[in-house]
């Protein structure tokens, strides 16, 4: 646990009105779910949220030193709330994946920086510092907070931010030391989630009705590595979840991300291919089309490895979408490099690509090296990829056109008359409807016209109960 100085002058905050928080969480789905985490220890202690920062007393950040713009923003938030300590009492915290570097710079600006490990003793914490605690005080019991300091975080019962959603993290860290990326600097390295812990939660959920459930993990399907010992890797833990779910009868579907391509295994696919669960979606990062970028990335696959992989998911999955992570710009990349990653997305047929500029991380062991592609380059490498896409991706809705799909409807659209959800293969699906009972729920939908990232469509019916499951 690391703490910043803090005013106990300042710690008497106003208990004429219920204390409240606000949390910012930054970055990818792990930060989410940690997120979801913490709310629960603060809520114990007897917090209330608000979704007003002006409103709370107590403010933190769930920060991300994987990506620039993430720590920018923390920096905006931060000078921000310390400006509001003039005019009234407040606890700053800041915690998630955090480099060396930034957590010297946060220590002198927030009050309290906590790693996630640490959560469980977040409550103690603040009784040891005198920090102020709302009135009904804390229960650890109804948390899952036991007092001998040796709970993990994952113990902690979440409060999911959906009523029919849900991240369930399996795997902490990462052990591939990509040049790239500054996670295994942040998170640590892999520390696989105790299987029966991970397969009570996901019953919990399916038993309570959750219809999307998302297995996170910086590489969730290099699971289990880090304890040979047990013999239970992540096939295994995907049958007993598909077990779970014929066991159930009920609608659910499973996600998973992100694996990494050097573990991804056939039985993996096999086992999905068995089980109507887990659904028809693989999220497999390319990175680069070339293999000498690969190389340079610390990878460890090549394109031919790559395209293997690719092949396996079109003959065992051939209903499943397949998306992906590409980075342009990376130093060294010349227009050769950049060729390959265009055809790469020709041959592989993408129905998404999350594409980046690069950019280097502190931390990181490309940030050592020169940043040899200029911004405009990058911009325009960006550009062209994302037309790519485009191209492809409309090619591949296309072929949903006229069909009638489980579509899980999430929210209203941005439009009146709209609602937004999404398909088995993750592809959003606008709908002509304005029925917002139908949130949260799957029905079966035509889809109506196709668009170069989404469909349109409108409800042809709900879904009769255990179709998922029996869809024949």
């Amino acid at each position: 646990m690391i703490l910043a100085h803090i005013d106990q002058n300042k710690q008497s905050l106003n208990r004429t009105r219920p204390l409240r928080y606000f949390i910012l969480p930054l970055g990818c789905q792990m930060n989410s779910s940690d997120t979801e985490r913490i709310t629960s220890v603060l809520e114990d202690m007897g917090y209330e949220p608000t979704s007003h920062e002006d409103e709370a007393d107590l403010l933190g950040v769930v920060s991300c030193s994987v990506r620039q713009k993430a720590i920018d923003r923390v920096y905006g938030r931060i000078h921000q709330w310390n400006k509001w300590k003039d005019k009234r009492s407040l606890i700053t915290f800041v915690s998630g994946c955090i480099l060396p570097a930034d957590e010297k710079k946060f220590l002198k600006l927030f009050d309290l920086l906590f790693k996630i490990d640490d959560l469980p003793r977040l409550p103690d914490i603040f009784d040891q510092y005198g920090m102020v605690t709302p009135i009904r005080g804390i229960s650890r019991k109804r948390a899952g907070i036991r007092t001998d300091f040796d709970t993990h975080f994952w113990d902690i019962q979440p409060k999911y931010s959906s009523p029919f959603q849900a991240f369930v993290p399996i795997q902490n860290g990462c052990d591939k030391f990509c040049t790239f990326c500054a996670v295994p600097y942040t998170r640590g390295r892999e520390i696989s989630r105790g299987s029966k812990d991970i397969l009570n939660e996901v019953g919990r959920l399916v038993e309570k009705g959750y219809k999307s459930i998302t297995l996170l993990g910086q590489n969730v399907n290099s699971y289990g590595h880090d304890k040979k010992e047990d013999a239970y890797f992540f096939k295994d833990l995907m049958e007993d979840i598909g077990k779970i779910g014929t066991a159930s009868k009920k609608d659910f579907w499973v996600y998973f991300t992100s694996p990494h391509p050097r573990d991804m295994t056939r039985d993996v696919l096999e086992t999905m291919a068995k089980y109507p669960c887990l659904a028809n979606n693989i999220h497999l990062p390319l990175q680069s089309g070339d293999d000498r970028i690969l190389k340079k990335m610390n990878r460890s696959y090549t394109i031919n490895h790559y395209e293997n992989i690719v092949r396996w998911v079109r003959e065992i999955l051939p209903l499943a979408t397949l998306f992906t992570d590409i980075i342009v710009g990376f130093p060294d990349e010349e227009e050769e490099h950049f060729l390959g990653t265009r055809q790469a997305m020709d041959q592989f047929q993408f129905h998404m690509a999350y594409i980046a500029q690069y950019s280097p991380r502190p931390g990181a062991v490309s940030a050592r090296w020169e940043d040899t592609v200029s911004a405009n380059t990058k911009k325009s490498r960006f550009r062209i990829l994302t037309t790519d896409l485009m191209r492809v991706a409309s090619a591949q809705n296309e072929k949903q056109a006229g069909k009638i799909l489980p579509v899980l409807i999430e929210a209203e659209g941005r439009k009146k008359g709209f609602l937004m959800g999404k398909t088995e293969g993750r592809i959003p699906i606008r709908i002509a409807s304005s029925d917002k009972s139908l949130i949260g729920s799957f029905a079966l939908v035509r889809v109506t016209k196709s668009l170069s990232l989404s469909l349109e469509g409108e409800v042809d019916s709900l879904l009769p109960a255990g179709f998922l499951q029996n869809p024949s």
